[in-house]
C-alpha cells in the first residue's frame, strides 16, 4: 500500500490537474505495486481537498457496470466515485442547458439513471428491496466523465489501469438532471430506454437492463462496498447507477439531447 504522504501528493496532483485542465501521467506507472484500495484512498483524499474549499458531497456514481468494461479493466466488479455540488447541472424542460466546456479536459457523455434517496442505506447486507424502499424516485441523468489522468501513456501508449481510474474519482466530472421522475417500485426499471442525439444525429441507444440487469442492483452493491470504510448512502443523495450506452466524446459547441420517452428529455450544449 502507498504511504500516507504519497496518497496526499497524488491527490494534490489531481486537484491541480483539474484546476489547470491538464492531464497527468499514470499513477500505476510510477507505483506499479499500487492496489485498488490505494486508488480509493487517493480519491477520498482528493474529495477531502475539494470539501476543504467549500464543495459539498451530493451523492455517488457507479462505473464499469458492464461485463465488457470490467473485462477490459481486468476487474470483476464495478467501481465508484463521489458527486459534489459543483458537478451538478439542472435542465429546465423545453430549454437547452448551457454546460461550460472550459470546466473539462476531454469530456464524454454517458446515459444513466439516477436514484434519489429518501432514507439512508448502510451495508454490509443491503439488497434490492431495501434500495427500492429507500428511493424517493428515479430520474434520467447524464454523467459527464473526464480524465485528469491520461487514458494512454504519452510515451508508450499503454492504457491506464483501473487503479488510475479509481484514483481519478472514477472519472466523474459532472451530472445533468432535470427530466421526469418515476417510482422505482412501479416503473419497469430494466426496460427504461434512452436515445442520445449529438448535433441532431443518433449516436447511442440503450436500455437500463445493460446495467447489471437492473440498475437497483448497483445501488445495493455500492451501499455494501462503502460499509468497510465506515460510510453509507445518505438521505437526499443522488446515486448514478451506471451507464447503459458507450461514452460519446463532447466538444465545445456540441448539442446533446437524451430522450427517455415517457420520462422526458435532457437537452444541453457545451458552450
Amino acid at each position: 500500500m502507498l504511504l500516507p504522504e504519497q496518497i496526499d501528493r497524488l491527490a494534490r496532483e489531481l486537484h491541480a490537474a483539474e484546476k489547470e485542465r491538464r492531464q497527468v501521467e499514470h499513477f500505476s506507472k510510477r507505483f506499479p505495486g499500487m492496489t485498488i484500495d490505494d486508488g480509493y484512498r487517493i480519491s477520498r483524499a482528493w474529495v477531502a481537498l475539494q470539501r476543504a474549499e467549500g464543495r459539498r458531497v451530493i451523492g455517488h456514481k457507479i462505473g464499469l457496470t458492464s461485463r465488457a468494461m470490467q473485462q477490459s479493466s481486468q476487474i470483476d466488479e464495478p467501481d465508484y466515485g463521489t458527486l459534489l455540488d459543483s458537478m451538478r447541472y439542472t435542465c429546465t424542460p423545453g430549454q437547452v442547458l448551457a454546460v461550460p466546456a472550459q470546466r473539462f479536459i476531454k469530456p464524454r457523455v454517458e446515459v444513466e439513471l439516477a436514484f434519489v434517496l429518501k432514507s439512508g442505506l448502510r451495508g454490509p447486507d443491503v439488497g434490492v428491496e431495501q434500495v427500492l424502499a429507500a428511493t424517493e424516485y428515479v430520474t434520467p441523468a447524464i454523467e459527464i466523465i473526464d480524465a485528469r489522468i491520461e487514458q494512454f501513456d504519452r510515451h508508450t501508449q499503454a492504457m491506464r489501469k483501473v487503479y488510475d481510474t479509481i484514483s481519478d474519482n472514477a472519472a466523474n466530472a459532472g451530472i445533468v438532471i432535470g427530466a421526469g421522475r418515476a417510482d422505482a417500485r412501479v416503473i419497469d426499471r430494466p426496460w427504461i430506454g434512452a436515445i442520445l442525439r449529438q448535433n441532431g444525429v443518433v449516436e447511442e441507444t440503450g436500455l437500463a437492463a445493460g446495467v447489471q440487469g437492473d440498475p437497483a442492483i448497483g445501488i445495493a452493491w455500492l451501499a455494501n462496498k462503502l460499509a468497510p470504510w465506515g460510510e453509507q448512502l445518505e438521505a437526499g443523495h443522488i446515486v448514478l447507477a451506471g451507464s447503459f450506452t458507450k461514452p460519446a466524446p463532447a466538444r465545445q459547441g456540441d448539442l446533446f439531447e437524451a430522450d427517455y420517452g415517457p420520462l422526458g428529455t435532457l437537452q444541453f450544449q457545451f458552450v
